[in-house]
């Protein structure tokens, strides 16, 4: 087996305890053991449980979005975002992390960015600049108005729980469209 392979087996066996049993009382041992690798396989790439997990969630994350951000029009690139958002709120993983395990976001939303959030930045960058570029986005600094986008998503990401009842999730991705649309409109 491959390093990159090995990689990947140990993320899929991480993946699959989180959801059986949550972050907190996932170990090293049992990934390694629902890999089919020895630990220090493990231990040589990943020195804890909140390591493995922080490369977990970024891989998941990351295979929600897109390769690259095409020509498209600001209706199109907003339905793309509401449809992530959507992915990312019901996403098996995210979900069990939310539920169980809140708390291992919380560096992610109040001390620090990480590999993922740095990937959504650069594709909302690179999207508000092919936008302005038509005269479909509103002009603006293109990583502020980035950066304000990652704000409103990750809210509609985190918080959509407790909401749920005054704001269920079909209504959210209408009430996030509208929004998204509205702050990335050219001034007219």
């Amino acid at each position: 087996m491959t390093s990159s392979r090995n990689d990947d087996a140990i993320l899929d066996a991480a993946e699959r305890c989180v959801l059986a049993v949550g972050m907190r009382r996932t170990t090293l041992a049992e990934i390694a053991r629902r890999a089919g690798v020895s630990r220090p396989t493990v231990y040589r790439r990943w020195p804890d449980v909140r390591t493995l997990s922080a490369d977990l969630l970024t891989r998941e994350l990351v295979a929600l979005l897109p390769a690259h951000v095409d020509g498209a029009s600001r209706a199109q690139g907003v339905d793309r975002i509401v449809r992530t958002v959507s992915a990312a709120r019901t996403h098996p993983l995210f979900v069990k992390i939310l539920e169980t395990d809140p708390e291992l976001l919380i560096t992610y939303v109040f001390d620090r960015l990480g590999a993922s959030q740095h990937r959504i930045l650069d594709l909302l960058d690179t999207a508000v600049r092919a936008g302005q570029a038509t005269g479909e986005i509103r002009s603006g600094d293109p990583a502020e108005i980035a950066a304000t986008l990652l704000l409103l998503v990750q809210s509609a990401v985190l918080s959509a729980r407790p909401l749920a009842e005054v704001l269920p999730p079909e209504r959210l991705d209408e009430q996030l469209r509208n929004v998204l649309d509205a702050y990335l409109r050219p001034e007219e």
